[in-house]
């Protein structure tokens, strides 16, 4: 791999910020790709395929399984995720910084394959407030709601105790300096 390129994870519960993160971050860091996942899950209201996520029936994305098409993947919530390699693979090969949003399992799975990849897990300023981001987002059934709050609870454990870096989002522009300046220094 290309000494310039790098691999950067940003993780979170959901209801964190994670997504409009990665966006302004790519908008003020220039050398960043954000990687777009996979996923057999239907389009939420105003998402774009190619460009939030590529969505994907399940008989295709078994198909890029078995291909050996993703660095990791997961079933998550009753819908297949997946983060393309080959994507990872080019921005790195151009010198660039391959920014993945993805959850805490795929995190792992990512600094197993790639040990120099920088895990950056971002926390709601509290329980309350997560919920009150989940509820505002649309398209999300209670049982839903109710199942991501108890994901949560995992996946604040586990950035607590293996990721390399760790913010609160309790001002949006104040944690995406913070982070900027992370992979500013790390790559």
């Amino acid at each position: 791999m290309s000494k310039s390129g790098k691999i950067f994870v940003i993780s979170a519960p959901s209801g964190t910020g994670k997504t409009i993160i990665a966006r302004k971050l790519k908008r003020k860091l220039k050398d960043i790709e954000l990687i777009t996942t996979y996923t057999t899950r239907k389009p939420r209201p105003g998402e774009r395929n190619g460009y939030d996520y590529h969505f994907i029936t399940s008989m295709k994305f078994k198909r890029m399984i078995k291909s050996n098409d993703f660095a990791e993947w997961a079933l998550v919530y009753g819908s297949y995720y997946g983060t393309p390699k080959e994507e990872i693979i080019s921005a790195i090969n151009k010198g660039k910084k391959a920014l993945l949003i993805i959850d805490t399992q795929g995190g792992m799975s990512i600094k197993r394959i790639f040990p120099e990849a920088v895990l950056i897990g971002l926390l709601p300023p509290s329980i309350k407030e997560q919920e009150r981001r989940m509820r505002e987002r649309s398209g999300l059934s209670e049982e839903e709601i109710q199942k991501r709050l108890k994901s949560a609870k995992e996946e604040r454990k586990v950035i607590l105790s293996e990721y390399d870096h760790r913010f609160i989002n309790k001002n949006l522009e104040n944690t995406i300096k913070k982070i900027a300046t992370v992979i500013k220094r790390s790559g």
